[in-house]
């Protein structure tokens, strides 16, 4: 069960990641609707996959 959680906790990063590279690529090349959104959104999934994962711990 130990490897579930450091698994979601790595996806959680990947998602945080790929979310800040997209708000960062999308404002680099002058915005757009589309590419803010799915940061942002790709972001706030990955922080609330830590979040529920860390309740589900109690920590």
């Amino acid at each position: 069960m130990r490897l579930y959680s450091w698994a979601v906790v790595g996806f959680s990063l990947v998602f945080v990641v790929i979310g800040i590279v997209l708000l960062v690529r999308t404002a680099a090349q002058g915005g757009g609707v589309v590419g803010f959104l799915l940061g942002g959104l790709f972001v706030a999934l990955g922080v609330a996959r830590f979040r529920l994962e860390r309740r589900r711990h109690g920590s």
